[in-house]
């Protein structure tokens, strides 16, 4: 199975920074596997992941861990091969991403929304062997997907499946994952792990970018940048062993798998619980019922919380001390009320999988907290703002944000052209707007790129247009960023038609990007006929112009 990936698509830190964060102490030279195991040798009976009634304590977790770990080279998985790993918030999704770090395998952290127009691509650009799924999850099908995946990628020869249940039988080239993450029967796993340990330099997982040039890109992160974002957002975040963390965020996102997320749990010898979905009652339930300390959500998340508790009252979050909110910038008047509705201290976040990560302290005082999206989390992190030619603004003015440092990579996977425009001399330039005050403290505008947020969910303009532009009736389209109260921003379709005398419905054309296996938050939410779309001075669409227009006209997400 196999395959012999190049390695000339990671980009390497140069050597005198990787010696630098070496000799600072941020880079370790300790695989992220290391970490896990440290927690289960301090308290080895302690619960360490909790997901429904199943309780998994440190000792079991590494144990199913290796297990899996020795199971899966056993069975012809080789260090570097890539599986993709579309799964949903559950106890699989931890124990297989940790049997892949002990094993030097690379999950590729694919979301439970994508669909076929995201998968294929990740899967072929990734090299993927393997594909690792639910049977089902809220009503589809993702072995047939992930069929329909390796159909058009055959270097994709296996499927770890979770099964329905037991009467569910296993089809051609099907694992049943919860037989390989079974605890081992006795055998001393850990002994022929420790002696397979990875090179920390190596790739640890690939994250998925929300880029602005089509579909996502690759964001190989290595287990000493890696661990160290681990560790330092949970300094930050005030983790240690009485953590519990709450993961309702897809579990592939950077946010809640490490920042500090679950991993950084797990680092503490804390636990992590996870759970599918932020649905306030289940999410307050599981909160009362575990005693959930810490927890991450999306400003849309944050206000279901806020309402949910202003309604139904009562004392289910008593034990929440911090609500992290991340993703997208949380409103001042929404991030006022989480310490007076929720009672517990808000820790605004603003971040990227390629790296920096922005966090206020739980010690800043109100203002900063309410109306700032926070500072690095590390000392190593190197931030300027610029204005469009390159050159650092003032303290207090706006501009876009370039940033290196330990846990930041110099560029995507397998992405020359792509790294040309986003690394400027090693500083990653992510397209956000904003401004950094005296403190450091940095408060968020927006972005520069061609790029929708919505709810967190990063979305390439890009990507829904080249889909829209198969439609025969369509002569120009823009999609563009509308303001939306919940969250942040929708999509909206700018359109001009081949034949001016006939029209074309919102229900139609999401039925055809549906139809192109694209994931279903991309769906364009508004729809505006045009005849005559704005143009700049060079012939592109003109979407600052669009936009304005919108909003003259109070166009806005529902």
């Amino acid at each position: 199975m196999n395959v012999l990936h190049t390695t000339a698509g990671v980009v390497p830190w140069p050597e005198e920074f990787a010696r630098e964060y070496r000799e600072q102490g941020y880079w370790k030279d300790r695989t992220i596997g290391e970490y896990i195991l440290d927690a289960a040798d301090r308290s080895p009976d302690k619960v360490a992941l909790v997901c429904g009634d199943m309780r998994i304590t440190y000792a079991d977790l590494i144990d199913r861990m290796d297990a899996a770990a020795v199971r899966l080279l056993e069975g012809g998985f080789a260090a570097d091969d890539r599986i993709l790993v579309q799964l949903p918030n559950d106890w699989q999704f931890v124990v297989l991403t940790l049997a892949c770090f002990r094993a030097g395998i690379v999950p590729v952290m694919a979301l439970p929304a994508h669909r076929r127009h995201e998968m294929v691509h990740l899967a072929g650009h990734s090299q993927a062997v393997a594909i690792a799924v639910p049977a089902e999850h809220r009503g589809f099908d993702h072995r047939e997907l992930a069929r329909e995946v390796a159909a058009e990628n055959p270097l994709v020869t296996r499927f770890l499946v979770v099964r329905e249940d037991e009467t569910d039988a296993l089809g051609p080239n099907e694992i049943d994952l919860d037989v390989l993450l079974a605890p081992s029967g006795g055998e001393d796993v850990r002994a022929r792990m420790d002696a397979l340990r990875p090179d920390p330099d190596s790739p640890a997982c690939f994250l998925i970018s929300g880029g602005t040039t089509g579909l996502p890109k690759l964001i190989v992160r290595t287990h000493n940048d890696y661990a160290y974002n681990i560790e330092a957002t949970s300094e930050v975040s005030g983790v240690t062993s009485d953590t519990v963390y709450l993961g309702t965020l897809p579990a592939s996102h950077n946010f809640p798998l490490a920042c500090p997320g679950s991993l950084g749990a797990l680092f503490a010898g804390g636990t992590a619980v996870m759970l599918p979905s932020p649905e306030p009652a289940r999410a307050f339930e599981t909160i009362r019922r575990e005693g959930v300390t810490l927890a991450a959500a999306v400003p849309a998340v944050a206000q279901r919380w806020l309402e949910y508790q202003r309604e139904q009252g009562g004392d289910a979050l008593a034990s929440l001390e911090v609500l992290q909110v991340g993703g997208s910038r949380m409103p001042d008047e929404l991030a006022a009320q989480v310490r007076p509705v929720l009672g517990a201290t808000l820790q605004q976040v603003f971040g990227m999988a390629e790296g920096l990560i922005n966090m206020t302290r739980l010690d800043d005082p109100d203002e900063v907290i309410l109306t700032t999206q926070g500072r690095p989390v590390s000392p190593g992190d190197e931030v300027r703002v610029v204005d469009a030619e390159g050159k650092d603004v003032p303290a207090g003015e706006r501009g876009l944000i370039l940033t290196r440092g330990p846990y930041t990579p110099r560029g995507y996977y397998d992405a020359a052209a792509h790294n040309e425009r986003a690394f400027l001399d090693g500083w990653y330039g992510s397209g956000d707007i904003v401004e950094q005050h005296p403190d450091g403290n940095l408060v968020v505008f927006g972005r520069d790129k061609d790029i929708i947020n919505r709810g967190g969910e990063k979305i390439s303009a890009e990507e829904i247009e080249n889909i829209v532009y198969r439609l025969e009736a369509v002569d120009l389209v823009a999609a563009i960023g509308i303001p939306d109260d919940v969250l942040g921003e929708r999509v909206c379709l700018c359109v001009s038609l081949q034949d001016r005398t006939r029209t074309i419905g919102l229900d139609e054309i999401r039925d055809f990007i549906a139809a192109q296996g694209v994931a279903a938050f991309k769906l364009p939410e508004a729809l505006e006929i045009i005849d005559d779309l704005p143009l700049t001075k060079v012939g592109k669409i003109d979407k600052r112009k669009l936009r304005e227009t919108l909003a003259a006209r109070g166009q806005r997400g529902e």
